[in-house]
């Protein structure tokens, strides 16, 4: 799945009225959401990711900034705080120690740093980054689609495991991966020197 994001909702201001479930009810129906889909999830950040924005870009599995985009986790600023998950996803980017300081000093950086330190994984000219995104988009659609299911429910799970967990929860979808017809046709297009065409069953 391809996602645009830029500027979201609200850029951290606070939620006014609904009572005690007012952020279940809204802001945070997003980021449960994200978190059940099986595809991969990618934002193409053009502009500034800022407050809202910059915590749905945080929910994505993969990040491509233009480089002209800014970005900044500026809740504080207003004295609000995120309410859609937004620590919750880039504790896990970051850690706490990087989250913790950009949380605190709302500072905006800008598309270099997030690459040093890990926030986005390509940087490209602004006026690539749709073509950019398209073709990391195409690169993982043309993967076997049951396979990398699993893989992205592997990887997100073992950040909450230990490792005897994991290891468990690897053998079980091995063998379900085993059962689909992608696995048979990777093996056998690696042996006969072709290019794989995966079906998603």
């Amino acid at each position: 799945m391809l996602r645009r994001r830029c500027q979201g909702h609200g850029g951290g201001a606070p939620i006014v009225g609904g009572g005690r479930y007012a952020a279940r009810l809204s802001v945070q129906r997003l980021p449960r959401a994200v978190e059940s889909l099986d595809k991969p999830y990618i934002a193409a950040v053009n502009g500034a990711a800022v407050g809202g924005g910059f915590d749905t870009a945080s929910m994505a599995d993969i990040r491509i900034a233009a480089d002209t985009a800014t970005f900044s986790i500026n809740h504080l600023r207003i004295a609000g705080l995120s309410a859609d998950g937004g620590y919750y996803f880039l504790t896990r980017i970051l850690g706490v120690s990087r989250t913790l300081e950009l949380v605190m000093t709302y500072r905006f950086f800008d598309a270099q740093e997030a690459l040093g330190i890990g926030y986005v994984s390509r940087v490209v000219p602004a006026a690539e980054l749709p073509q950019a995104t398209y073709e990391l988009a195409t690169q993982i659609a043309k993967g076997p689609p049951v396979t990398m299911q699993l893989a992205k429910r592997l990887i997100y799970r073992s950040l909450d495991q230990g490792l005897d967990e994991h290891l468990e929860d690897v053998e079980a979808a091995i063998q379900i991966n085993n059962h689909t017809e992608d696995a048979k046709e990777g093996p056998r297009a690696w042996a006969e020197k072709r290019a794989s065409v995966f079906k998603g069953r």
